[in-house]
């Protein structure tokens, strides 16, 4: 081994000038005000508030939603599955409501206005038109029936359906049959567009 010795080691420490000490400024105290430190004990002060997030018990539908989402994160998603979470952005969907909107279902008001229309001008003797109006198609037995025989021209699916077996097959049929569908967010908001809360349309 190569050891060097700098000259500064060999002279020995330095002597520096001293500074002279900084006189500390003497803080003026108000004798009106005394010092009072709060006592946490019993029948004393109250502790600050802390976050007791950790502590919470939550609700057990959003302790479900956590542990979903945990396990979908940890296990591998089927493919099946997976295309649940690929919905419309946000635009494409507000286009597609608002043409659903204007086919929805007519009400029990608006049905016996149109037959009592229809009944007046049958007795005139009129011919009335027999065509139903076009309207949005729900539930999932009927929807299935239209898929099956290739009268469905669109079948909207809702994301969140549980359980999702419901539905999970229904995308596979409309590719065998050759009809377009799209999954959107949100069975409540694809509920609005009906009387009913269903899971599809077509």
């Amino acid at each position: 081994m190569v050891s060097t010795i700098t000259l500064s080691s060999l002279q020995g420490p330095k002597k520096g000038v001293k500074v002279a000490a900084k006189k500390k400024t003497e803080k003026v105290v108000n004798p009106l005000f005394e010092k009072r430190p709060k006592q946490f004990g019993i029948g004393g002060a109250l502790p600050p508030k802390r976050d007791l997030t950790r502590f919470v018990k939550w609700p057990k539908t959003v302790q479900i939603q956590r542990k979903r989402r945990i396990l979908k994160q940890r296990l591998k998603v089927p493919p099946v599955l997976n295309q649940f979470t690929k919905t419309l952005d946000k635009n494409l969907a507000t286009s597609l409501f608002k043409m659903l909107l204007k086919y929805r279902p007519e009400d029990k008001a608006e049905k016996r206005e149109r037959l009592l229309k229809r009944a007046q001008a049958e007795a005139e003797g009129k011919t009335a038109e027999a065509k139903k109006p076009i309207v949005v198609k729900y539930g999932l037995n009927h929807v299935t029936y239209l898929i099956e025989q290739n009268k469905a021209q669109l079948v909207v699916i809702a994301h969140d359906v549980d359980p999702i077996e419901l539905v999970v097959w229904l995308p596979a049929l409309c590719r065998k049959m050759e009809i377009p569908y799209c999954i959107v967010k949100g069975k409540s908001r694809l509920g609005s567009v009906s009387i009913l809360i269903p899971t599809m349309y077509s």
